[in-house]
């Protein structure tokens, strides 16, 4: 499974690196929405009852820090806790981190990436999700 998150964030750095233009270095923070997605069972539609998980990126906040948690503020977190992995494009510094439930908008993961592009890889503990993947420049 590890094997698979690296090769998934790798592969996302890549298509984030070919795709994407670095972001201009904000002052404030900046909140880059994302999710998590369940598997599909080989139904191309997806699955009607179970739901994406809607997570969001913030950055800006603290240096050098980006926290991952829910959509809306004083609402749940990422709901279901997981683990996030994520990879510094510029430094190649790497780590993860365990989710937690994100109750009442605390934050569900502090990743202390350092400054640079960084791509990150969340993953559902609570049955079969496809990783959510985002990418987003730290100051």
């Amino acid at each position: 499974m590890i094997d698979f998150v690296r090769r998934s964030v790798a592969c996302a750095a890549i298509v984030a690196g070919s795709v994407l233009t670095p972001a201009a270095v904000a002052s404030a923070a900046v909140t880059v929405p994302f999710q998590i997605n369940p598997a599909p069972f080989g139904n191309p539609y997806g699955s009607l009852d179970v739901p994406s998980i809607r997570c969001v990126a913030v950055v800006g906040e603290q240096p050098g820090t980006v926290t991952i948690t829910g959509p809306k503020e004083g609402w749940w977190g990422c709901l279901l806790p997981g683990e996030v992995h994520w990879l510094n494009l510029s430094s190649g510094a790497s780590g993860s981190a365990r989710m937690s439930a994100g109750v009442d908008g605390h934050p569900a993961a502090i990743l202390p990436t350092g400054t640079g592009q960084v791509v990150v890889a969340a993953t559902s503990d609570a049955g079969p999700y496809t990783p959510g993947v985002v990418t987003v420049y730290v100051p």
